[in-house]
């Protein structure tokens, strides 16, 4: 291990460890949705003057009538990405019913993940090493140069995959690209995941590693982000921090974040099938948070912030897509942190769905992305 690498890893006090079927959707308009498939681009299709496509039948219940609803991918993506907001719905309409079927669809959502990272790593610049923190499992990813005004700062990361999913190693892209085109070391929790370890296991963890930080760290001096679940660990900690009168970081970067468990907002019913990623609130997500809750309140703010006291919360910036079926959360914790009178900032990434702008490397989307947060995070935390 290089020096530099060292120093950092004795000052954040790391210690070093070995290591479907066809859904149907009613609006309270009385329309109904039918998912009737995709139409996939080939290569030669997307370079043609034909956008790839997909069609959504919306059946008027009253009238009796079917239309098809053609879905085009916007010529506004990026090339680099619009394979990504092109392709068909995952693997979403599943209802694991045991630990063990939970652990199945776990293993083959990681599986490809765990596969693509060794080479976003090496193309990106960055190395991985696994440390414990506070009793916690940690990943550490650390870009080949870290930018000056980020030697003596830690960015802390959260991943996402409502609470079920991304285990390991697997929960380090987004950390992996903050360190790329942040230049800054990420230190990523390898937080405990329902339906074994259920709330509030996976926030415990979380505050273990930060109380631990600031032992060794000026709060301000670190950053905090996540998306998805990860979006709503990070908020959580900061409302539990305030609650225990711990100090707050510098700054927060909750991105799309699960900032409300129940099927509350607007895009919850108008992105369904719209987002190629999440799809709907009512597949395997549903379950997933209600294992992760374990019978707690749904509304409980530490498990939805966006009911909270976001009052003297630090900077945030947020951010979503115009197809992503948490663009409600998002918006919906922007407005009350602005109510609130907190500096927060919302950047809206044209046709993406739920947590795309974090997942594929050379696409102009992410690294835009993730410059304008470490942007933001070099303009509020301290050097």
């Amino acid at each position: 291990m290089d020096p530099i690498k060292q120093r950092h890893m004795r000052k954040h006090k790391l210690e070093p460890r070995s290591r479907s079927s066809f859904p149907r959707v009613v609006f309270a308009a009385g329309v109904t949705v039918l998912l009737l498939g995709i139409v996939m681009a080939s290569a030669s299709a997307q370079t043609s003057s034909q956008p790839p496509t997909r069609t959504i039948e919306v059946t008027d219940i009253e009238q009796g009538q079917s239309n098809a609803h053609v879905v085009e991918v916007p010529p506004t993506v990026s090339p680099e990405i619009l394979p990504l907001v092109a392709a068909p719905l995952p693997q979403w309409n599943v209802h694991p019913q045991s630990e063990a079927e939970w652990k199945n669809f776990r293993d083959s959502f990681t599986a490809p993940t765990l596969a693509a990272l060794p080479g976003i790593r090496q193309e990106l610049g960055v190395t991985l090493d696994h440390g414990v923190i506070g009793g916690v499992k940690v990943n550490i990813l650390t870009p080949h140069v870290i930018a000056k005004e980020n030697e003596n700062r830690v960015l802390l990361h959260f991943h996402g995959g409502g609470y079920v999913l991304n285990p390991g190693d697997a929960g380090t892209r987004e950390a992996t690209y903050m360190a790329a085109f942040g230049q800054a070391m990420v230190i990523s929790v390898d937080y405990r995941l329902a339906p074994e370890n259920p709330y509030p296991a996976a926030l415990d963890d979380c505050m273990a590693v930060y109380r631990e930080l600031l032992a060794t760290n000026h709060p301000k001096r670190i950053g905090v982000f996540g998306t998805s679940a990860g979006g709503a660990l990070t908020l959580a900690l900061v409302l539990r921090a305030k609650t225990e009168g711990l100090p707050l970081p510098g700054a927060i970067a909750p991105g799309s974040p699960q900032s409300d468990m129940t099927k509350t907002g607007d895009s919850y019913q108008t992105l369904e099938f719209i987002d190629n990623f999440q799809v709907s609130y009512d597949g395997w997500l549903k379950d997933a948070l209600a294992v992760y809750a374990n019978g707690h309140d749904m509304m409980d703010p530490l498990l939805s912030p966006v009911y909270g006291d976001l009052s003297d919360l630090p900077p945030a910036i947020l951010t979503s897509g115009t197809r992503d079926l948490f663009l409600s959360n998002t918006v919906r914790v922007h407005r009350k942190l602005r109510q609130a009178g907190v500096i927060a900032e919302l950047q809206v990434f044209e046709g993406l769905s739920h947590n795309e702008y974090a997942m594929v490397p050379t696409a102009p989307e992410t690294k835009e992305a993730f410059a304008e947060i470490a942007r933001f995070f070099n303009e509020h935390l301290k050097w």
